[in-house]
């Protein structure tokens, strides 16, 4: 079943490719990347099939064995349209394919002169010759790295201002995985790829992770009351775990400035002492939305929103240095 499913992707992979990428390169001069454009054009098309799966599997199962139930679905709209530009945007793609010969250059450049970096295939014996064991380790690494991104997304008051948008869903569903400020988007995709390249990470693994990572967020976010038991909600990140994690005040409040921030391992969030493994089920939001604080209601109208928040954060602490200089 699964090598079936293989050859039909490979195969329309590369009729895609050959029908239109591949010509469209050639006519604009840019068949230097013709090979980033082949795993550019297999991200897009695993985009495609991931929306299909999320509408198949995901949908049903909030409609079957919902945590809430909404008369007017009217608030996940926009949701649906930041999961297709994330999706279907290339981006942490894109991002990678232009840093990499950024890095590779500095790799270069620090191998002539006798300074060899170390990857984990360096730091791990034999971990060059067990792919499988690579790829755990990989993604262990990464869901650390979006761990300590998470945290700082709530810790530092201008990146808050445009995290916030994420959070501010008062109806959480699968599609709201995406719903993020563009620049936020940025910024945590140029963080993802700067590790993924320090690690070693293969640009064709990097894809699988990917949407591995983004296929387990998405079902975190399901408005669904599915549970993975007491041991496997320490394993992997379940929909009620993370829905502590958008609940209303304890998601973005208290000493760490809220509670289970890991993408898909619990692990980090026990270590750390950021975990929440209660039983309740908190309405989700922020807490100022209560006050009458009003993040958008629709894409253009929630990113415009988001600047003027993060330009606030920087005027308030220029006035709060003024104010202590007097």
């Amino acid at each position: 079943m699964l090598e079936t499913l293989n050859i039909w992707f490979t195969n329309l992979h590369a009729w895609l490719f050959e029908t239109l990428v591949q010509p469209a390169m050639y006519a604009l001069g840019f068949m230097t990347y013709v090979e980033d454009a082949y795993d550019a054009t297999g991200f897009f098309l695993s985009g495609c099939i991931e929306i299909v799966v999320l509408v198949l599997l995901f949908r049903p199962l909030e409609a079957l064995w919902p945590v809430e139930r909404w008369p007017d679905r009217q608030a996940v709209r926009v949701d649906i349209l930041y999961t297709m530009l994330h999706r279907l945007g290339l981006l942490p793609l894109i991002i990678f394919i232009l840093l990499r010969p950024w890095v590779d250059g500095v790799d270069g450049f620090l191998r002539l002169h006798n300074i060899i970096p170390y990857n984990l295939e360096d730091l791990v014996p034999g971990l060059a010759h067990s792919a499988v064991l690579a790829f755990v380790l990989y993604l262990l690494v990464l869901d650390l790295a979006l761990y300590l991104l998470h945290r700082l997304q709530h810790r530092l008051e201008w990146w808050w201002a445009l995290h916030s948008l994420h959070h501010s869903q008062r109806q959480l569903s699968f599609w709201a995985d995406d719903r993020n400020h563009l620049l936020d988007d940025v910024i945590s995709d140029l963080w993802l790829v700067l590790v993924a390249l320090l690690i070693g990470v293969p640009s064709g693994q990097f894809v699988l992770i990917v949407i591995i990572m983004r296929m387990v967020e998405s079902l975190s976010h399901a408005n669904t009351r599915l549970r993975f038991g007491w041991l496997g909600e320490r394993l992997l990140v379940s929909p009620h775990f993370h829905r502590l994690h958008h609940g209303m005040a304890i998601g973005h409040q208290g000493p760490a400035r809220g509670c289970n921030f890991a993408p898909l391992f619990p692990v980090w969030d026990i270590l750390l002492r950021t975990a929440n493994f209660s039983q309740d089920r908190i309405p989700t939001g922020i807490s100022d939305q209560l006050e009458g604080i009003d993040y958008g209601d629709g894409f253009v109208r929630q990113q415009v929103l988001g600047i003027k928040r993060l330009v606030h954060s920087f005027a308030g602490k220029r006035k709060l240095k003024a104010d202590s200089a007097r």
